[in-house]
């Protein structure tokens, strides 16, 4: 079916009143916001929805690195970052297939995750998200401190934030130069996830007071 609307917000509001499930709704906020910064004439990544390898292997081709991600999925499940091969983009296509029909490739920009909040065209609240990162004591696994560190981060957050074991924390450390039974040097940090989002061990750090004035500027013409 097809949803008339006079204005993309109202898209939103439509969605919602129509019972659509909330993590479409949140695929379509994301859609939305995009087409608003381009519109806005803001730099937004080249996306294309993942298809043949060969189509896959030639948007790597294009960028020399993507993201690939289920286009309905949420909470940070099924995201691989920063992919170079064209077998790590087909085995995370593979993965991220398992949380929704389509999956889209996105060209990877690297840089902070810095997370805006704009009402009526005011900046209101601007955060940096961070990845999960362990420090090490010397004695320790990595898989062991990321163990520990999961644990504190379920404790802070009423168990909505854990940190995954699995084969994309495997895939980040391992471009560290670890495995999950090497013991990480006392003090030394390790990033052990490419995202940054909460429900995979990140961590949110207010940044609103210190916002630059061009990236406010941005974010309330768009």
């Amino acid at each position: 079916s097809t949803l008339h609307t006079n204005d993309a917000p109202s898209t939103i509001t439509r969605m919602i009143d129509m019972g659509v499930e909330a993590f479409n709704v949140a695929s379509a906020v994301n859609l939305v916001v995009a087409q608003r910064l381009a519109d806005a004439g803001l730099q937004v990544p080249d996306q294309v929805l993942a298809g043949a390898a060969e189509d896959n292997q030639a948007f790597l081709h294009k960028h020399g690195a993507i993201v690939v991600k289920p286009v309905d999925g949420e909470q940070g499940k099924g995201i691989a970052v920063n992919l170079t091969s064209s077998e790590e983009v087909e085995a995370a296509v593979e993965a991220a297939g398992k949380f929704g029909d389509r999956v889209v490739l996105e060209q990877f920009c690297r840089g902070e995750d810095l997370r805006i909040v704009v009402i009526n065209h005011k900046v209101v609240a601007a955060a940096i998200r961070r990845p999960a990162t362990v420090v090490g004591d010397g004695e320790s696994t990595v898989r062991q401190l990321i163990d520990k560190q999961s644990r504190r981060r379920a404790a802070a957050t009423g168990g909505e934030s854990r940190i995954p074991v699995d084969g994309e924390t495997r895939r980040c450390i391992a471009g560290h130069g670890y495995q999950f039974d090497d013991v990480l040097p006392h003090g030394q940090s390790l990033v052990v996830r490419n995202t940054a989002n909460l429900h995979t061990g990140g961590t949110i750090h207010d940044v609103t007071e210190r916002l630059h004035p061009t990236l406010r500027s941005a974010a309330e013409m768009a």
